[in-house]
């Protein structure tokens, strides 16, 4: 009889539960529309205006953007290229015509940090003529050893696989070998939107000896062919801070931190598990966007920059454990992959952040969206898309 009377208690108190709505878990539920959303290293934007997508940047309340300062960023690789040349010796014109001939590798027109890049290498050789367009500029001058010397765009090309992948170093292989053959000793000079590319014309066969080449990434390898004399220069937009800060945002949002927090906490000011990334990163109110400043590198401090020098200023911390789905444009994108990535997983398990990262093919945005499940099994999403126009795709997903 007491085991009956037990046990219709036990059914009782249950029952209860149910219909007074009542579990714990239940009544904390977040929608998925509500969650934090980060976007990263990919802008959201129009691939021909440049305009930024407020209306993804205004998603939800928690919707921010992490990078690096792209106009900022181009300016400095200009002038990481003319300091190379006016410290250069006459032997750098090849053929002695008075004229620096370069090539240009370029990223992917549609993607405005190829375009400030486009626009800093221009603007500092003098070849801008108001367009990033492959086909625009004008006749330049630089000084070299404290005499004028006209630059010349021989051509500038965007690098595109036979995939459809952008920013291709196979891509700008090919195109090196092209170049070397069309114009011979008129090159004086290459330039690449990013690293990978410039590599990449290292590799051409028929490279021109001597001539030099500069990147942007700084990723590994660019670092040591620094040291090694192959490379001349990058820039480094900062990885450490960008993957960090992208960590650090979506941390101070899943804390609940709302309004200025959510941008100084773990930036200007230590957060409260005593955390702030070392380097300075701006923040930019009207495109809801954290900017990591960046750095010219050449043969003078490329040890600065050599692979495994990470953050001290980010230790382990006591933050619950959160789920953060994270997407990556393309598995093969060097800057990303050998770089951005191995960041953001030595920084996640510190500020802790358990990172579920899925990655896409660099020219299908369903390769990323296919694999942009089991949402409600997050906390929080960081988003790399394959196309800057793509963002609704995504948040589309999100709004149920």
């Amino acid at each position: 009889m007491k085991k009956m009377v037990l046990g219709m208690l036990i059914l009782a108190m249950a029952m209860s539960m149910i219909f007074a709505g009542g579990s714990k878990d239940n009544s904390k539920v977040v929608l998925n529309k509500d969650k934090p959303l980060v976007f990263f290293n990919r802008q959201p934007s129009d691939p021909t205006t440049g305009a930024i997508d407020m209306a993804a940047m205004n998603f939800n309340g928690s919707t921010y953007y992490v990078g690096f300062d792209a106009a900022g960023g181009g300016a400095v690789q200009g002038k990481l290229i003319t300091d190379y040349l006016a410290a250069a010796s006459a032997s750098i014109d090849r053929n002695g015509d008075g004229i620096i001939g370069y090539v240009l590798c370029i990223g992917d027109v549609g993607h405005n940090d190829s375009k400030a890049r486009t626009e800093g290498i221009r603007k500092a050789l003098g070849t801008w003529a108001g367009s990033t367009d492959p086909t625009v500029k004008q006749e330049g001058s630089v000084v070299i050893g404290g005499k004028n010397y006209k630059v010349v765009e021989l051509e500038g090309k965007a690098m595109t696989g036979t995939d459809g992948s952008t920013w291709n170093a196979n891509a700008a292989t090919e195109a090196m070998g092209g170049w070397a053959t069309k114009y011979g000793d008129q090159i004086d000079l290459v330039v690449s939107n990013n690293d990978g590319m410039a590599m990449g014309c290292l590799q051409a066969s028929n490279y021109p000896v001597g001539v030099p080449v500069f990147g942007y990434d700084a990723n590994a390898d660019a670092i040591e062919a620094i040291g090694a004399g192959k490379l001349s220069g990058t820039v480094s937009q900062n990885v450490d801070a960008q993957a960090a800060g992208t960590l650090q945002v979506i941390r101070n949002l899943l804390d609940g931190l709302t309004g200025a927090d959510v941008y100084t906490k773990g930036f200007s000011v230590p957060d409260q598990y005593g955390n702030k990334i070392t380097a300075e990163v701006q923040y930019k109110a009207d495109q809801r966007g954290l900017f990591a400043l960046n750095a010219g590198v050449n043969k003078d401090n490329w040890t600065q920059y050599r692979e495994g020098n990470r953050d001290t200023g980010i230790k382990q911390s006591s933050a619950p454990v959160k789920k953060v789905l994270l997407t990556i444009y393309n598995s093969a994108d060097n800057f990303l992959s050998s770089s951005y990535l191995p960041a953001l997983k030595y920084y996640a398990p510190l500020v802790g952040i358990d990172l579920t990262v899925v990655q896409g093919d660099g020219q299908s945005e369903a390769s990323c969206l296919d694999k942009f499940t089991n949402l409600n099994n997050f906390d929080a999403f960081a988003i790399n898309m394959v196309k800057t126009n793509s963002a609704a795709d995504y948040t589309d997903k999100l709004k149920y």
